[in-house]
């Protein structure tokens, strides 16, 4: 792709790197077959390819975003399937998070949507504050249509996304070390994230449980929280790498103590955004080296789990699980077979879904900030899920977890709570009902050496 932007330009590296990324787009258009907005909508704009050309044109420009490009941006859903189908290696994820940075520098928004970015923003990360809110959030429902009518769909969406009941807190609450009574094979340390931990607290219980279980010390380090991508999202670029400083110090101070194997990340979404820790704060000369190194040791559970000798399964089953790879893991971290050959290992099932590439909507803050499209896209993953006819799901995001949840006539979980079932761990919530379908191995009564004999 032909660029225009003048000498005085490139020497802003952010646009030098915006045009490096703009000049290796060729208009193949394949993106296009790919893109969730543009399968949905047919619009050129509404594809990686259409925003694309609305993004060069913004910087050459050097211009506030328009109400269009403003529009068009901001239907990107950043699940980055034009990234693992791109034949030219475009790096749609850096350009279009420049694009939300620009615009939040520079843009013309409203009052509204200052607001409800603002509010989320500054609730999501802070577990307290996104506590407090969903028990709220009931007392809004009756007002649900009310605040649609008045163009307030996003806090309806808020209200309706809300659980009815928070679940119990989790048995591994806050900063400290889960050592394994094993002998020790390796060390890791755990982001136990910020919206998860609310949501669903036992996914960061069942990952330290499994991995204590198999000889690996898990470490909650003190002073680490959101990985910076909900606020990155939404273009706020310099609370963004607060949040990841943040982190870099806290995981710094524990690979000073001892040294540690791998951060590991069970929410996709947060493991996506670490992984790029080294570009995030590649300008910061305090913190650009440790930032690389932190994020060359990042990895997804099921990244590490794959490497490692988890040993036979406690329980085995018949039960028939549908796997619903998130976007963040597939394309943001290109892991999809890994999930699917932990659980085969753990003894279940596995079944893909039609359309598996395709975003089922939730996408960070997408689910309330575009719920039209964020529910267009979870009603059809919803039915090329129940068309496999499974007896659950599972996906690797929590973000995943609840944009569908409630819609599926089958109960879904995070990825690690089946593996922690399977390997001696408690039922997973919500799957009660599936545990008669589920049995215990039977435990040797003699040992090798007793079959032994000289």
């Amino acid at each position: 792709m032909q660029t225009h932007f003048t000498s005085e330009q490139l020497e802003n590296p952010r646009i030098a790197e915006a045009e490096s990324i703009l000049r290796s787009c060729v208009h193949c258009g394949l993106c296009t077959a790919v893109c969730p907005t543009y399968v949905l909508l047919g619009d050129e704009r509404d594809s990686p390819r259409g925003r694309i050309y609305l993004i060069k044109g913004m910087l050459e420009g050097s211009r506030p975003a328009s109400e269009i490009v403003r529009t068009h941006v901001d239907r990107c859903l950043s699940c980055l399937s034009c990234l693992t189908t791109c034949p030219s290696g475009v790096d749609y994820m850096h350009l279009i998070d420049m694009a939300r940075g620009y615009i939040e520098q520079t843009g013309q928004r409203g009052f509204k949507e200052r607001f409800v970015r603002g509010l989320l923003a500054r609730m999501l990360p802070h577990p307290g504050l996104f506590r407090l809110a969903i028990k709220v959030a009931p007392l809004g429902r009756p007002w649900v249509d009310t605040l649609r009518r008045f163009g307030m769909k996003e806090l309806a969406a808020m209200m309706e996304l809300a659980p009815n009941v928070l679940p119990p807190s989790a048995k591994f609450e806050g900063a400290g070390t889960a050592v394994t009574d094993e002998e020790r094979r390796a060390r890791v340390i755990l982001l136990t994230g910020c919206a998860q931990q609310v949501l669903r607290p036992s996914i960061n219980d069942s990952t330290i449980r499994l991995l204590a279980r198999r000889g690996v010390d898990v470490v909650v380090a003190a002073g680490a929280g959101c990985c910076g991508a909900l606020t990155y999202h939404l273009g706020k670029e310099a609370a963004a790498i607060a949040y990841a400083k943040r982190n870099v110090d806290a995981w710094s101070k524990e690979l000073a103590k001892a040294p540690v194997d791998a951060i590991i990340v069970n929410a996709s979404g947060c493991g996506t955004t670490v992984k790029d820790y080294g570009d995030l704060l590649k300008g910061d000369p305090q913190y650009a080296a440790r930032a690389a190194r932190l994020s060359e040791l990042a990895v997804d559970i099921c990244e590490f789990l794959t490497q490692y000798d988890l040993g036979p399964p406690k329980r085995y089953s018949s039960l028939r699980v549908a796997y619903h790879p998130a976007c963040s893991l597939q394309h943001g971290q290109g892991i999809l077979e890994e999930p699917k050959s932990l659980l085969i290992k753990g003894g279940f099932s596995v079944v893909d879904i039609a359309e598996a590439h395709i975003c089922c909507g939730s996408a960070g803050t997408y689910n309330i900030l575009q719920s039209e499209m964020a529910s267009a896209l979870r009603d059809r993953k919803v039915a090329n899920i129940k068309a496999v006819k499974p007896d659950l799901v599972t996906t690797g995001n929590i973000g995943c977890i609840t944009q569908l949840e409630g819609k599926l006539d089958v109960p879904i979980v995070h990825t690690i709570e089946l593996l922690d079932w399977a390997y001696g761990g408690p039922v997973p919530r919500g799957l009660e009902p599936l545990a008669r379908f589920v049995t215990d191995v039977p435990e040797p009564k003699l040992g090798v050496e007793d079959y032994i004999h000289a």
